[in-house]
């Protein structure tokens, strides 16, 4: 890795992210200090369709893009001319989101002449766990390496190790489903709104995760998840009930699918760290969001455990910033050629 530039340690980086259907800005001070960070959600606008419709997506971030850039820089007191650097989600996401917001970061970093950094958003989400806001008193301790980064997410989920920043070892990913995406998917199955994650967590709290035992995939000596068996079952315990013509205890379902899908990330990620020895652990992107899974790896006691606050945990521009400060600082900045990369990976 290249070395440190020591004339930036207090770089301040602007990011954009706009990979899905949260078009989001921030302004981030030394990897972690977050001066301003603002997201402008989609969410009602997609709930008619039970997901996120790409093409309404990509308009609306063009509706709303500037604005969003603009009362970013208000709240942090800025200008361009305060800002070192300028990152911007490059990918994985929707072609026509990620288009909008690479091109409003090209437009402005050529205007202003500022470095232009291209980020992972999965590595984004990992880095949200460094973040913490200007008016803490007393900075929060940062993860130490090597850590063991679990990476839930609609689309992802997958078992980093990184022993120093910018360095993924991928240990294992999902043979199908990513955890949200179960979670999505399941909701709509016992007749929950959208977006899953939260309809399936509320539900649950009502319900008895000993209602139902579903399957966990455990896959022995593998790091690797799957969780469409585990979907498969739901639906066909559903139809059965249907086909009895009794009531669907969608708490009950509810509450025995995320206990399923909880006690796999959670025994999984704990066996992958014993094993590579790690100082901390990581849990980040929109599913660590969840309460029972937040609870299972806070309660335990064998790793210091990082999770972002539940703000960090969904798309946001800070996340952005903060793994585009680590790339600025080490020198890995791009050309204004660079195209986005829907289905760019980790490592």
């Amino acid at each position: 890795m290249s070395p440190l530039k020591k004339n930036f340690p207090h770089a301040r980086i602007l990011a954009i992210e706009s990979s899905c259907d949260e078009t989001a800005a921030a302004v981030l001070e030394n990897g972690r200090v977050l001066l301003s960070s603002v997201v402008a959600s989609q969410i009602d606008l997609h709930q008619q369709y039970g997901g996120v419709f790409p093409e309404v997506a990509s308009r609306q971030h063009v509706r709303t893009i500037h604005a969003v850039v603009e009362q970013t820089l208000q709240q942090a007191h800025m200008n361009l001319e305060n800002i070192d650097a300028i990152a911007v989600t490059r990918g994985p996401g929707l072609a026509g989101s990620l288009v909008v917001g690479v091109n409003m970061a090209k437009g402005m970093a050529m205007g202003s002449r500022l470095p232009l950094i291209g980020v992972n958003h999965l590595e984004g989400h990992i880095y949200s766990a460094w973040l913490y806001p200007s008016e803490t008193p007393v900075p929060p301790p940062a993860p130490q390496f090597p850590l063991l980064a679990l990476l839930v997410s609609g689309g992802h989920t997958e078992l980093n190790l990184m022993r120093d920043h910018l360095q993924y070892e991928r240990l294992g990913s999902t043979l199908d489903d990513a955890a949200g995406e179960a979670f999505d998917k399941v909701a709509r199955l016992i007749g929950l709104p959208y977006p899953g994650g939260p309809s399936v967590q509320n539900a649950a709290a009502y319900g008895s995760k000993e209602a139902f035992h579903f399957p966990r995939a455990w896959m022995e000596g593998s790091s690797d998840f799957s969780f469409s068996g585990l979907k498969t079952s739901v639906l066909r315990t559903v139809r059965d009930l249907e086909s009895q013509g009794k009531p669907l205890p969608v708490n009950d379902l509810a509450a025995g699918f995320q206990d399923a899908v909880v006690e796999v990330l959670f025994k999984k990620t704990m066996l992958a760290a014993r094993k590579y020895n790690v100082k901390n652990i990581v849990v980040a992107g929109g599913v660590s969001a969840n309460q029972a899974l937040r609870e299972a790896f806070l309660n335990q006691s064998e790793f210091t455990v990082f999770i972002p606050p539940l703000k960090y945990c969904t798309d946001n521009a800070a996340m952005i910033a903060a793994a585009g400060y680590y790339r600025f600082v080490h020198d890995k900045v791009d050309t204004l050629e660079f195209d986005v990369l829907p289905n760019w990976p980790l490592s």
